[in-house]
């Protein structure tokens, strides 16, 4: 491979192009509310909802100003399995929105969905097919 390679999922413009390929820290690293840290990667749909989002933003807020997904799933992380480990990113939760992108959501050692559950992670894609 050369070194000029693309990023996977990605084009020579910076837009994304298969979500599902997309990896972290391809993106723009932001510092947003509360402290919280994460990534923006790839360029906004014209006329996307996304660009009302920011980073650090609880998952109700996030959702009340997009809208329902039209996919969504979660997963552990590897930190998970860490003994003791009560940090904020033990479970992830991911929604796609067709057309738009991915968000991705990460929450700590709590149960549930609530209010310590965090946007991470915004993959604008206007390729973005709407499935997991």
């Amino acid at each position: 491979a050369s070194s000029n390679a693309l990023p996977p999922g990605m084009n020579a413009q910076g837009e994304v192009t298969d979500p599902r390929k997309v990896q972290a820290g391809h993106g723009q690293k932001v510092k947003g509310e509360g402290g919280w840290e994460g990534e923006i990667t790839g360029k906004p749909a014209p006329g996307s909802k996304f660009s009302k989002l920011q980073i650090g933003m609880g998952m109700k807020e996030a959702m009340d100003i997009i809208g329902p997904p039209t996919d969504q799933g979660a997963y552990i992380t590897g930190k998970a399995w860490i003994p003791f480990y009560f940090g904020s990113d033990r479970y992830r939760y991911e929604v796609v929105y067709k057309g738009q992108g991915r968000l991705l959501f990460a929450s700590g050692a709590g149960f549930g969905w609530d209010a310590n559950t965090h946007l991470i992670w915004i993959i604008h894609s206007a390729a973005e097919q709407g499935f997991r």
